[in-house]
């Protein structure tokens, strides 16, 4: 894959490693960048052998938000030039481009949920907009203590409700907190986002890495099958409308993931007293 504006490596453990990657722009989210993400996205999707994804930001700040610059792009009839790629844009009604863009960006927050992988996000500075989106569509979150959470579009004239964060900042900290947080645009530090839930580690910024690593790794630990069945669980759990469907639907993964040959390397391993080493599948 050839990549200007992210960086995806992955690593013969199993262990992907998600970069944005424009820091002179705070990482802020411009178009080619959303395309690129589909890329990896789509790739990770039917990539087995990646069975982590860290997710993080090239620079001082994970992600400032959608490129205001190009924004404005949006607004106009005009196309600048090397802008043909981009079918949204290819449209004469401001309208149209504005929702058909909307639609593709915010399909990155859905593809982050769909993808099997669980998704570490690892927060330095500004999350601002969709940046914030990103980092609550991740699975867990470790911050910095200058970590700086903005529901941003709230304070530019728009709805509060932007790339998912009416569904999942209630599901994180609960309703009452969420709604202030949505409604005031005001800014969540990483010492907060660590005492509300919304990150479940606080460490030094030059420990983010390692600390996101030393998951990662306690998760390698894990039957492939088991994990990605796992997230598969929590995302149907989030919209399920009663205990009786959330049981039912567990019963089946626990019963499937039985049959799998994981369960014996697990088995052997817990008897012999030593960690389990599984294949990346």
């Amino acid at each position: 894959m050839e990549l200007e504006t992210i960086k995806f490596e992955l690593r013969e453990d199993g262990i992907g490693i998600l970069t944005l990657n424009r820091p002179e722009k705070l990482n802020a989210i411009s178009f080619q960048m959303e395309e690129e993400l589909h890329q990896v996205l789509d790739n990770l999707m039917v990539n087995l052998n990646c069975r982590i994804l860290i997710f993080k930001g090239e620079g001082r700040a994970f992600s400032a938000g959608t490129d205001l610059q190009e924004g404005l792009i949006l607004n106009s009839k005009k196309k600048p030039e090397g802008y043909d790629k981009f079918y949204y844009l290819n449209l004469s009604e401001p309208v149209k481009r504005k929702l058909y863009h909307q639609w593709r960006i915010t399909d990155i927050i859905k593809k982050l949920r769909k993808i099997s992988q669980p998704i570490i996000a690892i927060i330095q500075g500004v999350a601002a907009g969709g940046g914030f989106g990103f980092a609550m569509a991740s699975d867990i979150r470790i911050v910095s203590k200058n970590a700086k959470f903005i529901n941003s579009s709230i304070n530019i004239g728009l709805t509060g409700a932007d790339m998912g964060g009416s569904y999942f900042l209630p599901r994180l900290i609960g309703r009452s907190r969420a709604s202030e947080i949505l409604l005031s645009g005001r800014t969540i530090d990483g010492i907060e986002a660590e005492t509300i839930g919304l990150a479940v580690k606080l460490v030094e910024e030059e420990q983010l890495f390692s600390s996101a690593i030393e998951i990662a790794e306690e998760l390698l630990n894990k039957s492939p099958l088991g994990l990605r069945m796992t997230k598969e669980a929590i995302n149907l759990s989030l919209d399920a409308p009663s205990l009786e469907n959330v049981i039912q639907s567990e019963n089946s993964s626990i019963v499937l993931s039985f049959c799998s040959k994981d369960v014996n390397i697990a088995f052997d391993s817990f008897f012999q007293k030593k960690k389990p080493t599984f294949p990346l599948k």
